[in-house]
C-alpha cells in the first residue's frame, strides 16, 4: 500500500509486489486499493509486476485494474464464493464468467488482446476519468 515499499522491494529484485490492504479489515480507514495501485506501479516503473488483490468479482473489475497498470487481478474472493456454492465446479464457474465478463467489457472498450488495455478507456472524452467532477 506504499509506493515507497513497492519502490525499495522492485529495487531489491522481488519478482512481483501484491497490492492488498487486507479488505480494511486490519487497516480501518485504509484508502481503498484500487486508489493505491496507480501509485505503486508508477513506483516500480516495470522492475517488478504488480498484482492486484482488492475484491475482483467481475471482469469489469479486472479490466479496471487491468487498465490501472497491474500485471494480473488476483480473484480470492470469487474464487471462495464458487466454492462455497458448488465446489470444484463452481470455482471453475466464477474464472469462466469472470473471463466472459472480461471478454465483453474488452470488447465495448475496442479492445482484442489485454496487452492494449490501458488507462485511456477510464476515461470519458473530456479527458477526466469517470466519475470525476
Amino acid at each position: 500500500m506504499d509506493a515507497e515499499d513497492a519502490r525499495i522491494a522492485a529495487g531489491e529484485g522481488v519478482d512481483a509486489i501484491v497490492v492488498f490492504n487486507h479488505g480494511g479489515r486490519q487497516l480501518d480507514g485504509a484508502p481503498a486499493v484500487i486508489r493505491i495501485l496507480p501509485n505503486i506501479v508508477e513506483a516500480v516503473a516495470g522492475e517488478s509486476e504488480v498484482l492486484f488483490d482488492g475484491g475482483i468479482t467481475s471482469g469489469q473489475s479486472l479490466l479496471k485494474t487491468l487498465a490501472l497498470g497491474a500485471r494480473a487481478g488476483l480473484i480470492g474472493q470469487a474464487f471462495l464464493y464458487g466454492l462455497g456454492a458448488m465446489g470444484q465446479a463452481g470455482v471453475a464457474k466464477a474464472i469462466e464468467v469472470i473471463r466472459k465478463e472480461l471478454d465483453v467489457s474488452m470488447g465495448l472498450t475496442a479492445r482484442h488482446d489485454v496487452q492494449s488495455i490501458s488507462r485511456e478507456i477510464l476515461l470519458q472524452r473530456n479527458g477526466q476519468p469517470y466519475g470525476a467532477r
